[in-house]
């Protein structure tokens, strides 16, 4: 074969060896199926996140190999589906000034913080969920589920907030619907010292970055289960487990420095400044 093709037996056996770039690409793509693998919900990773996972573990490569490596191996995520809020505004209620103006940033821990309502449906009817954000890091510091969206659904969410942490002076911002602008919701508030910010009328992006969360919970996780087959109970459990363990402690965090998640950037900022 080799007469006829001209070549020496040397050079046909060194052919038929993967060369050094291809050595990397493979052990790349090793490493990327590991962080892939390492969690169920990691499978939603796209090219930004495997890249910050890499270099948590001190590989550092191009955004453009990852996403060919991804893409030949069929590792790409597909297209988010987005979440709309579902809270009515109370036309005759007082209303209170939006002191956030779309600025989600936040230089420290409970500063600002965010909540919204989303529903899921079950089996035995519509679960909804209030969560807190803090806009420090990202993380979700407090949330309530009930088959219902009275205003003691969101008193319990910021309530299950304040429970480790101190809301005093911190900006508590909202949309205008009726929940939040209830006597009962703004006593609560009052209580614990925060200070009540809201959405303009029919302006869903000043509260995007809320809304941003209960899209990827859905699209991560509850599109992916058909929630209507289970009953309130079993979807209460994976939401809360999604949320508070891997959201909040394993997911990648595009947002914070390193892609560190959540809970683990806030520790590592906190143990920094002691």
């Amino acid at each position: 074969m080799c007469d006829i093709l001209a070549v020496s037996e040397s050079g046909y056996y060194r052919s038929l060896k993967p060369t050094p770039k291809q050595e990397k690409q493979q052990r790349l793509l090793v490493k990327i199926t590991e962080i892939i693998g390492e969690h169920e919900d990691n499978s939603n990773y796209g090219v930004q996140r495997v890249l910050l996972a890499l270099s948590q573990i001190d590989i550092m490569t191009s955004y453009s190999t990852v996403y060919r490596i991804m893409k030949k191996h069929d590792l790409l995520k597909k297209a988010k589906r987005h979440s709309h809020g579902i809270t009515r505004e109370d036309a005759a209620a007082q209303k209170s000034e939006n002191l956030i103006q779309r600025d989600f940033r936040s230089s420290a821990p409970n500063q600002k913080w965010l909540s919204d309502i989303t529903e899921i449906p079950c089996s035995d009817g519509k679960l909804y969920l209030s969560a807190v954000l803090d806009c420090f890091n990202g993380e979700i510091v407090g949330l309530a589920m009930d088959d219902n969206m009275r205003k003691e659904l969101c008193i319990q969410a910021f309530e299950n907030a304040c429970k480790a942490r101190n809301a005093r002076g911190m900006i508590y911002h909202s949309d205008r619907g009726s929940q939040f602008t209830s006597h009962a919701f703004r006593k609560s508030l009052a209580k614990r010292g925060a200070i009540q910010s809201m959405s303009g009328t029919g302006r869903c992006y000043d509260n995007a970055r809320m809304e941003s969360f209960f899209a990827t919970l859905k699209k991560e996780k509850l599109y992916k289960i058909n929630t209507e087959r289970y009953p309130m109970a079993h979807i209460k459990s994976i939401i809360f487990r999604y949320i508070m363990v891997y959201y909040n402690r394993r997911r990648i965090y595009t947002s914070n420095p390193g892609g560190w998640p959540p809970a683990i950037y806030r520790e590592r900022m906190l143990s920094q400044a002691a």
